[in-house]
């Protein structure tokens, strides 16, 4: 650990984060200790978070006073996770029909964000700041498992129209207090895998982030032009937003002499877990609870699959209560052997078994099955899509076309856009789901 990294962890991030407004580093240093808590006690933690946050909405949230008062549900006297069963579960419709009654009263600092949605109309939501510094603080928890954090130096490959279109000067400027750089997932021509080989060999960061397409197809450039990357020092390859193939987690870890590191999470849903070095999934237990529905939205035990259904403990500014991810996986009860949260509770494993990404990208049936939000990996088969920029389907081709966004097709195609593709993904066997890898 270099003096400059100590320097942007312990006084350029907190500073940036004040002046943001977030409380990310009381909440880090809270969730370091947490981690550790006995089962029973990580369980109660998160009973009282959720009758904390329920009462707040209940009181703040026109939506939520409404729904309350019609079920004559009192969030004070919430007494088990088992209580939230009694709400509905939320989804996209409604949410785009009651977007302005779910903003909590008087709330000031609200950021509208979107994400892409599976068939170009986007969702539109709002952070506040204490969803925004959980998020971040949970991330950085998360990074920490690995030797890694923030001020080291850090590869980011990356697609999402978001933060490619967000790099204005003060962005590249804390990026580079940060160390922290940006090379686009929207630009994988030979050409630019070439330069970005070369810029990793130059830059030799500590960590790498992307999709595990894109990491994977830098690793097989380099690998098939004699070059080498695993002499740079890089500790970690941390992925998300797609399926992770074994394949690619191979040829990651070969050509950067690295671990990989998955993560689950959404625009919409939050951060909702990540793997841990014993090889678990953990989820953020202290501010989430992970439900696994059926088709009709009853909850399923532990074992058995179905939707991924989220409830964010700290978006009282706009609630996100029961959340239909779109996602398909189990929950498990076995526990990971890195001590963190060994509570066996339903709430605290999951098993993603088929992620529907609402940004670009979409896939299904991947399997990663996991303790207490700590799931341990294993794969099933099944084929995924490619967010803003990045993947390969199982079965399937990759296409990019004139305006940036890479596409995928499953043997069936076509979009009422005119440069767009769809492609059609089973669903653990029970449901075919159309995807759209294309937005305008």
């Amino acid at each position: 650990m270099s003096l400059y990294q100590k320097a942007v962890a312990g006084l350029l991030f907190p500073l940036h984060e004040k002046l943001k407004g977030h409380d990310t580093i009381a909440v880090h240093k809270a969730m370091e200790r947490s981690q550790w808590l006995a089962p029973e006690a990580m369980a109660q933690l998160q009973l009282d978070n959720l009758r904390r946050f329920l009462t707040k909405i209940g009181r703040t949230v026109p939506y939520y006073q409404k729904l309350f008062a019609d079920l004559g549900f009192n969030p004070e006297g919430v007494t088990s996770v088992a209580d939230l069963h009694r709400l509905p579960l939320l989804d996209k419709a409604a949410i785009r029909a009651h977007t302005e009654q779910l903003k909590a009263q008087d709330v000031q600092g609200l950021k509208r964000f979107n994400t892409g949605g599976s068939s170009c109309e986007p969702l539109i939501f709002y952070l506040g700041n204490e969803r925004v510094s959980h998020d971040v603080a949970a991330k950085r928890r998360a990074t920490r498992w690995w030797g890694v954090d923030i001020g080291d130096r850090e590869i980011v490959v990356w697609g999402s129209p978001i933060e490619l279109g967000s790099q204005d000067r003060v962005r590249l400027l804390r990026d580079k207090l940060f160390r922290t750089e940006l090379l686009s997932a929207f630009e994988m021509s030979q050409a630019n895998l070439q330069k970005f080989v070369e810029r990793i060999r130059q830059f030799r960061p500590k960590m790498l982030f992307g999709y595990p397409s894109s990491l994977a197809l830098i690793a097989q450039f380099a690998g098939e032009q004699g070059i080498a990357l695993d002499g740079l020092g890089i500790r970690v390859a941390f992925v998300t937003s797609e399926r992770l193939y074994e394949h690619q987690r191979e040829a990651i870890e070969n050509a950067f002499g690295c671990p990989v590191a998955n993560g689950y999470g959404g625009r919409d849903a939050g951060f909702i877990a990540h793997a841990c070095p014993a090889g678990s999934l953990h989820i953020t237990a202290e501010d989430m609870v992970v439900e696994i529905v059926d088709p009709a939205g009853n909850v399923l035990p532990a074992g058995e699959s179905g939707e991924i259904v989220v409830t964010h403990l700290f978006t009282s500014e706009f609630p996100f209560v029961r959340y239909r991810t779109g996602d398909v996986g189990t929950l498990s009860d076995q526990p990971c052997t890195c001590g963190r949260g060994q509570c066996r509770g339903p709430h605290h494993g999951l098993c993603h078994c088929g992620r529907r990404h609402h940004s670009a990208r979409a896939g299904a049936d991947l399997c990663v099955a996991g303790h207490a939000g700590r799931g341990e990996f294993s794969y099933c088969a099944g084929v995924t899509g490619a967010d803003a920029g990045g993947g390969r389907a199982e079965g399937g081709a990759d296409r990019r076309h004139d305006h940036g966004n890479l596409h995928w097709t499953a043997g069936q195609a076509g979009c009422s856009h005119e440069n767009c593709r769809k492609g059609v993904a089973p669903n653990q066997g029970r449901e075919v789901r159309e995807v759209s890898l294309c937005c305008e």
